[in-house]
């Protein structure tokens, strides 16, 4: 669904360079009112997104029960190669700037994972997921609608 939308919002000829990110994006405001996202906001969101879930997924491998790790290798499988095709998009059609590495907010929640102990894993993991999850469709919705 993720591929499905951003095709869509890519082949409506959106051009912006990525620079900064907007203040109702960074701040969740754009979300709860259902505003969409700015292109540069976008594809911000989607490579930070992509790299969190890469990170975290690496940490369930280590920590989690068989379905986490499980799930962890999707997650890994799915989002180096959305990664990947957001990365060529960019470099060739959009020439926006990615992020290089995570920000602060992402860069915590992957400290919780690796602070936490096997046994408690799941209490921090899964809903790490489903909450990520959720954003990132809301983010994918509110671009296809008026980004």
């Amino acid at each position: 669904m993720k591929r499905t939308i951003l095709a869509i919002a890519i082949s409506c000829g959106l051009t912006l360079p990525a620079l900064a990110q907007s203040v109702g994006e960074k701040t969740g405001v754009n979300s709860v009112l259902g505003v969409a996202p700015k292109t540069e906001d976008f594809i911000k969101e989607v490579a930070l997104s992509d790299m969190l879930e890469i990170e975290a997924a690496k940490i369930a491998q280590q920590k989690g029960n068989a379905a986490e790790k499980k799930f962890g290798d999707q997650m890994i499988t799915d989002h180096t190669k959305t990664s990947t095709e957001l990365k060529a998009l960019v470099s060739g059609e959009m020439k926006a700037a990615l992020p290089t590495g995570l920000d602060d907010s992402s860069q915590k929640k992957l400290d919780v994972l690796r602070n936490t102990k096997p046994d408690n894993f799941a209490s921090e993991y899964d809903p790490m997921q489903v909450s990520a999850h959720k954003d990132a469709v809301s983010l994918f919705e509110r671009y296809a609608k008026g980004g």
